[in-house]
């Protein structure tokens, strides 16, 4: 199966039924924003599906995720139902957020989706807080996080990696390298840009590349890491190369990247890819994958329903679940 690597045909379908859920959830989405129903930034996981959905099925049900501001598709790949994350993007009281998130703080402790997080880079000194309890506590939990190019230029990034690889943490970094930081090529802004997984070599930790496009790889190359950090050998980088087909939010009109250079990536549209994989294996039909499609297109609509009819969080909501330890003490 795709050369080397080997899988069970039931995973396969799940990768495809997984990646196409992210998919169709991303297209309503936009269409949801342009009709109002989604408000603020929007930031679209076309393209990625792969990284999101090879790299979390390969994790235990302990293990955290924690994730930059295009979190989505990380959501529903740890779980979470597309009913609840739709009614986050809604702003709704039954979003996994209380409706008080929106699409770049998606959250669910339960499911150990530590959340999306706004600021770039402002995830990575949490999963070290959250490797360093792990490994204290001495329970099996690995912590994937998820960051973009673009973060690596943030001090919060060699701080982390720097603690992680000094108290040998486990955590995994995945770096979904999608060529672009908003709308800076990142060979313009970064160094190291043919081989930003070289950086881990600072930090004496393991450095791999992968490509982000194939399922299937980036599944084994979190297998691999997972492996060597529950072995208690301290934390791994992985730089995943992707292509986001939309631009940086949903208002960039991505004018800054050549028309050539999309056409290329969209070829490698990693849905399409796996798609073709399972027919070609005679793993699956083509009446069987539109069937795939339908579900999922009528579980996407459902989530619109469930948003639209769900209640708006009460105004006293603005009250509830803050830290009254953290306001001023000094009579203002």
């Amino acid at each position: 199966m795709k050369g080397d690597i080997k899988i069970k045909t039931d995973t396969l379908v799940e990768f495809f039924t997984q990646m196409t859920r992210i998919r169709f959830f991303e297209e309503e989405c936009s269409r949801q924003y342009t009709q109002g129903n989604i408000t603020g930034f929007l930031h679209l996981y076309i393209g990625e599906e792969a990284i999101a959905v090879g790299a979390i099925s390969a994790l235990q049900s302990n293990d955290y995720v924690i994730s930059h501001y295009r979190d989505h598709g990380h959501a529903l790949a740890k779980g979470i139902e597309s009913n609840v994350v739709m009614a986050e993007l809604f702003g709704k009281i039954t979003g996994c957020s209380k409706g008080k998130g929106g699409s770049m703080h998606l959250f669910d402790a339960k499911k150990r989706f530590m959340g999306g997080h706004a600021i770039v880079g402002g995830q990575l000194p949490i999963a070290i807080g959250l490797g360093f309890a792990s490994k204290y506590k001495g329970e099996d939990s690995v912590v994937l996080c998820f960051l973009g190019d673009g973060a690596m230029q943030e001090g919060e990034f060699h701080e982390a990696m720097n603690l992680a690889s000094i108290w040998k943490l486990p955590v995994i970094f995945c770096c979904e390298n999608n060529l672009y930081g908003m709308g800076a090529a990142v060979s313009d802004t970064f160094a190291l840009h043919e081989e930003l997984y070289k950086i881990a070599d600072s930090y004496k930790m393991p450095g791999v590349v992968v490509d982000g496009m194939d399922v299937l790889k980036v599944n084994a190359a979190i297998a691999k890491a997972l492996k060597s950090v529950r072995g208690g050998k301290g934390p791994v980088f992985i730089e995943a190369k992707t292509y986001r087909f939309r631009g940086h939010s949903i208002s960039d009109p991505a004018n800054y990247r050549e028309k050539k250079e999309l056409e290329k990536w969209s070829k490698k549209d990693p849905i399409d890819a796996l798609k073709a994989v399972l027919v070609s294996e005679g793993i699956m039909s083509g009446e069987d994958i539109s069937k795939i499609e339908t579900d999922i297109d009528a579980e996407i609509a459902e989530s619109v329903r469930f948003a639209e009819e769900s209640p708006w969080p009460e105004p006293s909501a603005l009250y509830e679940d803050v830290d009254m330890n953290s306001q001023s003490t000094n009579g203002e």
